[in-house]
């Protein structure tokens, strides 16, 4: 299961304990904050691209949308989505539960802006019921992310 691949990872930063499981669906935005009783922007959502055979994983608050023109600029290719197959392959989880835990060494991880303006976020922890709320700081620190871009819209 990819909630045990996300607890593995924590536990080396003996972590696991703060991970979450819901008895209802956090596999949206919206279910997550219902499940959390929080607002959707705090929900650290996972969004899962492909350019050729590179995998890209950008992290943004859920009330951000993609930019099609930034991401364009930033990547040099149009955005395109993977079909969720194509997560569980390329990511090791499935869609509801994707996050940057876990994860197939090589996905490239990248953290939105949007997320700066809050002091945490709620990552989902490889299930469509879990989550782990993470400081901005730790999320970038257990994310593996390769950097913070700019690709996100409709949050500021």
């Amino acid at each position: 299961m990819s909630i045990d691949k996300v607890r593995a990872h924590f536990r080396t930063y003996n972590m696991e304990e703060r991970i979450m499981e819901f008895d209802v669906s956090s596999a949206t935005v919206e279910l997550a904050a219902q499940a959390l009783a929080c607002e959707p922007a705090h929900i650290a959502k996972s969004l899962s691209f492909k350019i050729d055979d590179r995998t890209i994983l950008i992290i943004a608050a859920g009330d951000a949308k993609v930019d099609n023109q930034k991401y364009k600029a930033l990547f040099g290719s149009k955005a395109k989505m993977l079909t969720p197959d194509e997560a569980l392959e390329r990511i090791g989880h499935a869609v509801g539960g994707i996050c940057p835990f876990g994860i197939k060494n090589d996905v490239e991880v990248y953290l939105d802006e949007s997320m700066k303006r809050f002091e945490y976020m709620y990552p989902a922890a490889g299930s469509s019921n879990s989550a782990i709320r993470l400081t901005i700081s730790e999320l970038e620190k257990y994310s593996g992310s390769k950097d913070w871009i700019d690709v996100c819209k409709n949050w500021a």
